[in-house]
């Protein structure tokens, strides 16, 4: 069965860069674009989720410069790409401490989610300055600053950052790196995890239907036999 929803750990930019005597900025460049290509590919097989690791709460420990050319990169790529995703019917979300980001960001990711937010054919989540367990520390500050003193499983996750989309089936990391690195952790208690060698700008089409072609083979028994 194919996934619906799909979660990648986008790993490899600076190395990619760095083996081709390029600035690491370059690498970050290359890879979100083919974080794009990858929202083509998933739409074509019908894959209705796809969430990208694009920043995480431990990245404000790289050197200022790269961080600043992160964010200057993604309103740009933002800016350039909306039309365009706007016509392909893709929804533009995001999860993470979205409200930490410098105002600009935060008023553009808005703006996005604002004007895609009727487009159903695809929803592309990125996660900026994401960490899995921010999340479920904000989720329960949420539901106590809402008189709420117990939880249960269904409850919390009402308290998530996008509560409506469904746990990822799948969760793709590249560069060769084996684990999760804080990434959605209450989402994907029994998510199929799939590792590749392939650095993120060298990842193909043929790459990713790898991964689902691989992900189709399995059998999922969340717990049972």
């Amino acid at each position: 069965m194919r996934p619906t929803h799909v979660a990648i750990i986008m790993d490899g930019n600076g190395r990619w860069a760095q083996r081709r005597g390029l600035p690491r900025i370059e690498g970050h460049r290359r890879g979100a674009l083919k974080a794009e290509k990858v929202v083509e590919w998933a739409a074509e097989l019908s894959i209705k989720y796809v969430t990208f690791y694009a920043f995480s709460t431990e990245n404000w420990k790289r050197p200022r410069e790269e961080v600043e050319y992160l964010f200057s990169l993604l309103l740009k790529l933002l800016r350039q790409k909306l039309k365009k995703m706007l016509e392909k019917g893709v929804r533009i979300r995001f999860i993470g401490a979205i409200e930490d980001l410098p105002k600009e960001v935060v008023e553009f990711c808005r703006e996005c989610e604002e004007k895609t937010r009727h487009n159903d054919r695809i929803h592309a989540i990125l996660a900026l300055n994401y960490g899995g367990r921010r999340e479920i520390v904000d989720a329960f500050n949420k539901a106590i600053e809402n008189g709420i003193t117990r939880l249960d499983e269904a409850q919390l996750r009402n308290w998530l950052y996008l509560p409506d989309v469904p746990d990822p089936d799948l969760v793709i990391r590249t560069s060769g790196e084996l684990r999760i690195s804080n990434f959605l952790l209450w989402q994907i208690a029994y998510s199929e995890l799939y590792f590749t060698k392939v650095l993120w700008p060298d990842f193909t089409k043929q790459d990713f239907l790898r991964a689902i072609e691989d992900y189709e083979r399995r059998q999922r028994r969340f717990g049972g036999l």
